[in-house]
């Protein structure tokens, strides 16, 4: 299994923001988007064993662990072993993925965070998979633009999921003016800033 970092932090966004969690980054990803703030993970990485790497974060104190990169998808055989060791041991496993790649064969306890593509990453998701997420699972809208907005609201309207939605500001951008816009539209979904960068954290 291709793996960039082992490291414990506060969760900055999603379902469990503000929880202490063990951050799993898998090396590879399938996407190069504008704005990645982790471009060391989309290569290289080294191998280590699943069962390692399980040892490993259970010796973590925290409850919850995230497995994140790159994209963790493209190991997808390895994420279900790992978190079925993870979760067999008592934790609470998430994964962070940019919705490429279907979730089949995943353990259900598992919950997904599917991070839609805007136009200012100069990416695309798969929008179809946003039907097959769970209560349990979250969506996440990174935007920066009028133009990312408005494609969120395109798409919450048109696809609809089960899934917690979140709309995350690029970092650094004009938070009051994406406030605004979720007001002015009504959204059904919740703002949410990066609380880890905001603190200093990893």
């Amino acid at each position: 299994m291709k793996i960039a970092e082992i490291f414990t932090s506060l969760q900055g966004e999603g379902l469990t923001s503000g929880y202490p969690t063990t951050f799993i980054r898998l090396a590879g990803c399938n996407l190069s988007c504008s704005y990645c703030d982790t471009p060391a993970s989309r290569k290289g990485g080294t191998d280590v064993n699943v069962s390692e790497i399980a040892r490993g974060a259970l010796l973590q104190k925290p409850h919850y662990v995230c497995i994140t990169g790159g994209e963790p998808l493209l190991q997808k055989d390895e994420v279900a072993e790992l978190s079925r060791q993870l979760i067999k041991a008592g934790k609470k496993v998430s994964i962070e993925t940019n919705g490429t790649i279907p979730f089949d064969g995943l353990p259900n306890d598992i919950s997904i965070c599917m991070d839609v593509k805007c136009p200012s990453s100069g990416e695309f998701s798969n929008l179809n998979l946003l039907s097959d997420l769970k209560s349990t699972d979250s969506v996440k809208f990174v935007v920066g633009t009028d133009d990312d907005l408005q494609y969120a609201e395109k798409v919450i309207m048109s696809h609809p999921t089960k899934a917690e939605l979140f709309i995350s500001p690029i970092y650094g951008t004009d938070y009051q003016r994406i406030a605004s816009y979720i007001l002015s539209r009504n959204l059904p979904a919740r703002m949410q800033l990066q609380l880890h960068k905001f603190i200093g954290l990893p």
